[in-house]
Protein backbone atom coordinates (compact mmCIF):
# COMPACT_ATOMS: atom_id res chain seq x y z
CA UNK A 1 0.00 0.00 0.00
CA UNK A 2 1.47 3.34 -1.08
CA UNK A 3 1.58 6.16 1.44
CA UNK A 4 -0.18 9.22 0.04
CA UNK A 5 0.53 12.31 2.15
CA UNK A 6 -1.97 14.38 0.20
CA UNK A 7 -4.77 11.92 0.97
CA UNK A 8 -3.82 11.82 4.65
CA UNK A 9 -3.79 15.62 4.81
CA UNK A 10 -7.21 15.81 3.12
CA UNK A 11 -8.69 13.28 5.58
CA UNK A 12 -7.25 15.14 8.57
CA UNK A 13 -8.59 18.42 7.21
CA UNK A 14 -12.02 16.88 6.64
CA UNK A 15 -12.10 15.41 10.17
CA UNK A 16 -10.99 18.72 11.69
CA UNK A 17 -13.70 20.56 9.79
CA UNK A 18 -16.34 18.08 10.99
CA UNK A 19 -15.19 18.44 14.58
CA UNK A 20 -15.34 22.22 14.30
CA UNK A 21 -18.86 22.07 12.84
CA UNK A 22 -19.82 19.61 15.56
CA UNK A 23 -18.55 22.00 18.21
CA UNK A 24 -20.64 24.78 16.65
CA UNK A 25 -23.67 22.47 16.63
CA UNK A 26 -23.25 21.60 20.31
CA UNK A 27 -22.79 25.25 21.23
CA UNK A 28 -26.19 26.06 19.72
CA UNK A 29 -28.00 23.22 21.46
CA UNK A 30 -29.71 23.28 24.85
CA UNK A 31 -29.81 20.28 27.15
CA UNK A 32 -31.78 17.50 25.44
CA UNK A 33 -35.01 16.50 27.13
CA UNK A 34 -36.41 12.98 27.42
CA UNK A 35 -39.78 11.70 28.67
CA UNK A 36 -41.67 14.85 27.66
CA UNK A 37 -45.16 13.37 27.15
CA UNK A 38 -47.33 15.06 29.82
CA UNK A 39 -48.09 12.91 32.85
CA UNK A 40 -49.00 13.40 36.51
CA UNK A 41 -47.98 11.61 39.69
CA UNK A 42 -50.99 9.75 41.08
CA UNK A 43 -49.54 7.20 43.51
CA UNK A 44 -46.38 6.72 45.55
CA UNK A 45 -45.13 4.15 48.02
CA UNK A 46 -41.59 4.55 49.30
CA UNK A 47 -39.48 5.39 46.22
CA UNK A 48 -41.87 3.75 43.74
CA UNK A 49 -44.19 6.10 41.86
CA UNK A 50 -47.07 5.69 39.43
CA UNK A 51 -47.66 8.31 36.73
CA UNK A 52 -50.77 8.73 34.60
CA UNK A 53 -50.31 10.04 31.04
CA UNK A 54 -52.61 13.00 30.43
CA UNK A 55 -55.11 13.08 27.58
CA UNK A 56 -56.98 15.79 25.72
CA UNK A 57 -59.88 13.45 24.97
CA UNK A 58 -61.37 10.43 26.78
CA UNK A 59 -59.62 7.12 26.18
CA UNK A 60 -61.21 4.81 23.64
CA UNK A 61 -60.13 1.82 25.72
CA UNK A 62 -62.24 1.80 28.87
CA UNK A 63 -59.87 -0.42 30.85
CA UNK A 64 -56.56 1.21 31.86
CA UNK A 65 -53.07 -0.10 31.11
CA UNK A 66 -50.19 -0.24 33.59
CA UNK A 67 -46.68 -0.35 32.06
CA UNK A 68 -43.59 -1.54 33.95
CA UNK A 69 -40.04 -1.25 32.67
CA UNK A 70 -36.98 -3.22 33.80
CA UNK A 71 -35.38 -2.01 37.01
CA UNK A 72 -31.91 -2.00 35.44
CA UNK A 73 -32.69 1.15 33.42
CA UNK A 74 -35.20 3.97 33.50
CA UNK A 75 -38.52 3.79 31.67
CA UNK A 76 -37.71 7.05 29.82
CA UNK A 77 -36.67 5.10 26.71
CA UNK A 78 -40.36 4.36 26.17
CA UNK A 79 -40.88 8.12 25.78
CA UNK A 80 -37.50 9.12 24.37
CA UNK A 81 -38.74 11.98 22.17
CA UNK A 82 -42.12 12.96 20.68
CA UNK A 83 -41.60 11.13 17.37
CA UNK A 84 -40.05 8.09 19.07
CA UNK A 85 -42.37 7.62 22.03
CA UNK A 86 -44.16 4.32 22.43
CA UNK A 87 -46.13 5.77 25.35
CA UNK A 88 -47.31 8.81 23.38
CA UNK A 89 -48.32 6.54 20.52
CA UNK A 90 -50.39 4.35 22.84
CA UNK A 91 -52.08 7.46 24.24
CA UNK A 92 -52.77 8.77 20.72
CA UNK A 93 -54.25 5.39 19.77
CA UNK A 94 -56.77 5.58 22.61
CA UNK A 95 -55.22 3.68 25.52
CA UNK A 96 -55.43 5.01 29.08
CA UNK A 97 -51.82 4.55 30.19
CA UNK A 98 -50.10 4.47 33.58
CA UNK A 99 -46.39 3.82 34.07
CA UNK A 100 -44.38 2.56 37.06
CA UNK A 101 -41.29 4.45 38.14
CA UNK A 102 -39.20 2.14 40.33
CA UNK A 103 -37.17 5.09 41.59
CA UNK A 104 -33.52 5.13 42.65
CA UNK A 105 -32.79 2.59 45.40
CA UNK A 106 -30.16 3.55 47.97
CA UNK A 107 -28.32 1.55 50.62
CA UNK A 108 -31.43 1.95 52.76
CA UNK A 109 -33.22 -0.33 50.28
CA UNK A 110 -30.68 -3.16 50.19
CA UNK A 111 -33.00 -5.50 52.09
CA UNK A 112 -35.94 -5.10 49.71
CA UNK A 113 -36.87 -8.49 48.28
CA UNK A 114 -38.52 -9.72 45.10
CA UNK A 115 -41.63 -10.24 47.23
CA UNK A 116 -41.55 -6.54 48.12
CA UNK A 117 -41.48 -5.61 44.44
CA UNK A 118 -44.03 -8.10 43.08
CA UNK A 119 -46.43 -8.79 45.97
CA UNK A 120 -45.85 -5.29 47.33
CA UNK A 121 -45.24 -2.41 44.94
CA UNK A 122 -46.64 -3.99 41.77
CA UNK A 123 -49.71 -5.36 43.51
CA UNK A 124 -50.36 -2.08 45.32
CA UNK A 125 -50.13 -0.14 42.05
CA UNK A 126 -52.55 -2.48 40.30
CA UNK A 127 -55.00 -2.32 43.21
CA UNK A 128 -54.79 1.48 43.18
CA UNK A 129 -55.67 1.66 39.48
CA UNK A 130 -58.45 -0.94 39.83
CA UNK A 131 -59.99 1.05 42.65
CA UNK A 132 -59.57 4.41 40.89
CA UNK A 133 -61.30 3.19 37.72
CA UNK A 134 -63.77 0.93 39.55
CA UNK A 135 -62.82 -2.10 37.47
CA UNK A 136 -61.99 -5.64 38.66
CA UNK A 137 -59.16 -6.09 36.14
CA UNK A 138 -56.65 -3.94 34.25
CA UNK A 139 -54.35 -4.48 31.28
CA UNK A 140 -50.69 -5.04 32.14
CA UNK A 141 -47.66 -4.35 29.94
CA UNK A 142 -44.09 -5.07 30.96
CA UNK A 143 -40.61 -4.95 29.45
CA UNK A 144 -37.62 -7.28 29.90
CA UNK A 145 -37.02 -8.03 33.60
CA UNK A 146 -40.38 -6.47 34.50
CA UNK A 147 -41.95 -8.89 32.01
CA UNK A 148 -40.59 -11.81 34.03
CA UNK A 149 -41.91 -10.26 37.23
CA UNK A 150 -45.29 -9.53 35.64
CA UNK A 151 -45.56 -13.15 34.49
CA UNK A 152 -44.93 -14.24 38.08
CA UNK A 153 -47.54 -11.73 39.22
CA UNK A 154 -50.08 -12.96 36.67
CA UNK A 155 -49.55 -16.52 37.91
CA UNK A 156 -50.39 -15.40 41.45
CA UNK A 157 -53.12 -12.84 40.78
CA UNK A 158 -54.76 -13.71 37.43
CA UNK A 159 -58.10 -12.39 38.70
CA UNK A 160 -56.71 -8.83 38.66
CA UNK A 161 -55.52 -8.74 35.04
CA UNK A 162 -57.52 -8.42 31.84
CA UNK A 163 -54.49 -9.10 29.62
CA UNK A 164 -50.73 -9.35 29.89
CA UNK A 165 -48.32 -8.10 27.21
CA UNK A 166 -44.60 -8.61 27.66
CA UNK A 167 -41.76 -7.32 25.49
CA UNK A 168 -38.33 -9.00 25.14
CA UNK A 169 -38.73 -10.72 28.50
CA UNK A 170 -36.58 -13.64 29.74
CA UNK A 171 -38.28 -16.75 31.09
CA UNK A 172 -36.00 -19.69 30.36
CA UNK A 173 -32.48 -19.02 31.59
CA UNK A 174 -31.16 -22.51 30.87
CA UNK A 175 -29.96 -22.00 27.31
CA UNK A 176 -26.54 -20.34 27.56
CA UNK A 177 -26.83 -18.74 24.13
CA UNK A 178 -25.14 -15.43 24.85
CA UNK A 179 -22.46 -14.08 27.13
CA UNK A 180 -24.88 -12.54 29.62
CA UNK A 181 -26.42 -15.92 30.43
CA UNK A 182 -22.99 -17.58 30.55
CA UNK A 183 -21.51 -14.94 32.87
CA UNK A 184 -24.46 -15.21 35.26
CA UNK A 185 -23.72 -18.90 35.73
CA UNK A 186 -20.38 -18.02 37.38
CA UNK A 187 -21.43 -14.82 39.13
CA UNK A 188 -20.76 -14.84 42.88
CA UNK A 189 -23.87 -12.86 43.70
CA UNK A 190 -23.69 -13.63 47.43
CA UNK A 191 -20.30 -11.95 47.72
CA UNK A 192 -21.54 -9.00 45.62
CA UNK A 193 -24.61 -8.38 47.75
CA UNK A 194 -22.91 -9.08 51.07
CA UNK A 195 -20.11 -6.66 50.14
CA UNK A 196 -21.85 -3.71 48.48
CA UNK A 197 -25.48 -4.14 49.59
CA UNK A 198 -27.35 -2.24 46.89
CA UNK A 199 -25.79 -3.02 43.49
CA UNK A 200 -24.60 0.11 41.61
CA UNK A 201 -26.15 0.58 38.19
CA UNK A 202 -22.73 1.17 36.65
CA UNK A 203 -21.67 -2.33 37.69
CA UNK A 204 -24.60 -3.88 35.83
CA UNK A 205 -24.14 -1.62 32.81
CA UNK A 206 -20.51 -2.64 32.39
CA UNK A 207 -21.61 -6.23 31.79
CA UNK A 208 -24.10 -5.19 29.11
CA UNK A 209 -21.45 -3.04 27.44
CA UNK A 210 -19.19 -6.07 27.07
CA UNK A 211 -21.88 -8.13 25.30
CA UNK A 212 -21.13 -6.34 22.03
CA UNK A 213 -18.11 -4.07 22.60
CA UNK A 214 -17.87 -3.11 18.93
CA UNK A 215 -21.10 -1.13 19.31
CA UNK A 216 -19.40 1.16 21.83
CA UNK A 217 -16.97 2.16 19.07
CA UNK A 218 -19.29 2.13 16.07
CA UNK A 219 -21.87 4.44 17.65
CA UNK A 220 -19.25 7.18 18.10
CA UNK A 221 -17.87 6.65 14.61
CA UNK A 222 -21.43 6.89 13.31
CA UNK A 223 -22.19 10.17 15.04
CA UNK A 224 -18.93 11.59 13.71
CA UNK A 225 -20.33 11.29 10.19
CA UNK A 226 -23.34 13.36 11.23
CA UNK A 227 -21.77 15.66 13.81
CA UNK A 228 -22.99 18.79 12.00
CA UNK A 229 -26.62 17.55 11.86
CA UNK A 230 -28.40 19.00 14.90
CA UNK A 231 -31.36 16.60 14.75
CA UNK A 232 -29.17 13.50 14.59
CA UNK A 233 -26.89 14.78 17.33
CA UNK A 234 -29.95 15.48 19.51
CA UNK A 235 -31.26 11.95 18.92
CA UNK A 236 -27.84 10.53 19.81
CA UNK A 237 -27.59 12.59 23.00
CA UNK A 238 -31.08 11.61 24.14
CA UNK A 239 -30.20 7.95 23.88
CA UNK A 240 -26.88 8.48 25.66
CA UNK A 241 -28.63 10.45 28.40
CA UNK A 242 -31.02 7.56 28.97
CA UNK A 243 -28.23 4.97 28.93
CA UNK A 244 -26.23 6.90 31.52
CA UNK A 245 -29.18 7.19 33.92
CA UNK A 246 -28.48 4.03 35.92
CA UNK A 247 -30.52 3.21 39.04
CA UNK A 248 -29.01 0.94 41.64
CA UNK A 249 -30.59 -2.47 42.32
CA UNK A 250 -31.86 -3.54 45.73
CA UNK A 251 -29.42 -6.21 46.95
CA UNK A 252 -31.75 -8.93 48.23
CA UNK A 253 -34.01 -8.68 45.20
CA UNK A 254 -30.97 -8.97 42.94
CA UNK A 255 -29.67 -11.98 44.90
CA UNK A 256 -32.89 -13.93 44.31
CA UNK A 257 -33.11 -12.79 40.68
CA UNK A 258 -29.64 -14.17 39.91
CA UNK A 259 -29.72 -17.29 42.09
CA UNK A 260 -33.27 -18.52 41.44
CA UNK A 261 -33.75 -17.36 37.85
CA UNK A 262 -30.46 -16.84 36.01
CA UNK A 263 -28.59 -19.60 37.85
CA UNK A 264 -31.33 -21.96 39.04
CA UNK A 265 -33.78 -21.45 36.12
CA UNK A 266 -36.51 -22.29 38.59
CA UNK A 267 -39.44 -20.40 37.04
CA UNK A 268 -39.63 -22.36 33.78
CA UNK A 269 -38.91 -25.62 35.65
CA UNK A 270 -41.82 -25.15 38.09
CA UNK A 271 -39.49 -24.81 41.07
CA UNK A 272 -39.72 -21.08 41.78
CA UNK A 273 -41.11 -19.91 45.11
CA UNK A 274 -42.26 -16.42 46.03
CA UNK A 275 -43.40 -15.60 49.53
CA UNK A 276 -43.16 -19.27 50.44
CA UNK A 277 -45.56 -20.34 47.68
CA UNK A 278 -44.75 -22.21 44.48
CA UNK A 279 -45.37 -20.09 41.37
CA UNK A 280 -47.44 -22.24 39.01
CA UNK A 281 -47.34 -20.87 35.45
CA UNK A 282 -50.42 -22.92 34.60
CA UNK A 283 -52.36 -20.50 36.80
CA UNK A 284 -51.45 -17.67 34.41
CA UNK A 285 -54.71 -17.90 32.48
CA UNK A 286 -55.18 -14.32 31.23
CA UNK A 287 -54.90 -13.49 27.50
CA UNK A 288 -51.22 -13.10 26.70
CA UNK A 289 -49.23 -11.32 23.99
CA UNK A 290 -45.52 -12.18 23.86
CA UNK A 291 -43.46 -9.64 21.87
CA UNK A 292 -39.89 -10.63 21.05
CA UNK A 293 -37.18 -9.00 18.92
CA UNK A 294 -35.78 -11.24 16.21
CA UNK A 295 -32.38 -9.53 16.43
CA UNK A 296 -32.18 -9.46 20.23
CA UNK A 297 -28.58 -9.95 21.43
CA UNK A 298 -29.45 -9.49 25.12
CA UNK A 299 -32.42 -11.85 25.63
CA UNK A 300 -32.33 -14.92 23.34
CA UNK A 301 -35.61 -15.64 21.54
CA UNK A 302 -35.65 -19.15 23.01
CA UNK A 303 -35.62 -17.66 26.49
CA UNK A 304 -38.65 -15.51 25.68
CA UNK A 305 -40.72 -18.05 23.76
CA UNK A 306 -40.23 -20.97 26.16
CA UNK A 307 -43.01 -19.68 28.40
CA UNK A 308 -45.71 -20.20 25.74
CA UNK A 309 -46.02 -23.93 26.43
CA UNK A 310 -45.87 -23.49 30.21
CA UNK A 311 -48.69 -21.03 30.89
CA UNK A 312 -52.35 -21.88 31.27
CA UNK A 313 -53.67 -19.18 28.93
CA UNK A 314 -55.76 -20.46 26.04
CA UNK A 315 -55.59 -17.05 24.35
CA UNK A 316 -51.86 -16.56 23.73
CA UNK A 317 -50.06 -14.94 20.81
CA UNK A 318 -46.43 -14.55 19.73
CA UNK A 319 -45.37 -11.38 17.94
CA UNK A 320 -41.98 -11.38 16.19
CA UNK A 321 -40.66 -7.84 15.87
CA UNK A 322 -37.78 -7.26 13.43
CA UNK A 323 -35.05 -5.48 15.33
CA UNK A 324 -32.99 -5.47 18.49
CA UNK A 325 -33.71 -5.33 22.20
CA UNK A 326 -34.01 -1.53 22.36
CA UNK A 327 -35.19 -1.05 18.78
CA UNK A 328 -38.54 -2.45 19.87
CA UNK A 329 -39.22 0.90 21.52
CA UNK A 330 -37.37 3.56 19.54
CA UNK A 331 -37.37 2.41 15.92
CA UNK A 332 -39.69 3.71 13.23
CA UNK A 333 -41.49 0.35 13.05
CA UNK A 334 -42.29 0.66 16.73
CA UNK A 335 -44.52 3.62 15.90
CA UNK A 336 -45.92 2.36 12.60
CA UNK A 337 -46.40 -1.35 13.34
CA UNK A 338 -45.83 -2.40 16.94
CA UNK A 339 -47.99 0.14 18.77
CA UNK A 340 -51.03 -0.21 16.46
CA UNK A 341 -50.81 -4.02 16.53
CA UNK A 342 -50.59 -4.19 20.32
CA UNK A 343 -53.35 -1.60 20.74
CA UNK A 344 -55.65 -3.54 18.41
CA UNK A 345 -54.94 -6.76 20.32
CA UNK A 346 -55.80 -5.07 23.64
CA UNK A 347 -58.90 -3.36 22.26
CA UNK A 348 -60.26 -6.67 21.01
CA UNK A 349 -60.02 -8.02 24.57
CA UNK A 350 -61.59 -5.02 26.29
CA UNK A 351 -65.24 -5.73 27.01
Amino acid sequence: MTFNPTQVFDELSSTTEKLFKGYETLQKMDDVAVATTPKELVFQKDKVKIYHYLRDTPATCKIPVLVSFAMLNRHDVLDLQPDKSLMKKFVDLGLDVYIMDWGYPTQADKYLTMEDYIDGYMNDAIDFIRKKHKVPKIHKMAICQAGTYSMIYASRYPQKLKTLTTYVAPFDFGARENMLYKWAEYLDVDTMVDTVGTIPGEMIDSAFSMLKPSMNISKYLGIMDNIDDEDKVSNFLRMEKWKSDLPAIAGEMYRKYIKDLFKGNKLINDEFYLGGELVDLKKMTVPYLNVYATGDTIIPNKSTLAVMDKIGSKDKTEYAFPGGHIGVFVGGKSQKELAPTVTKWIMERTK
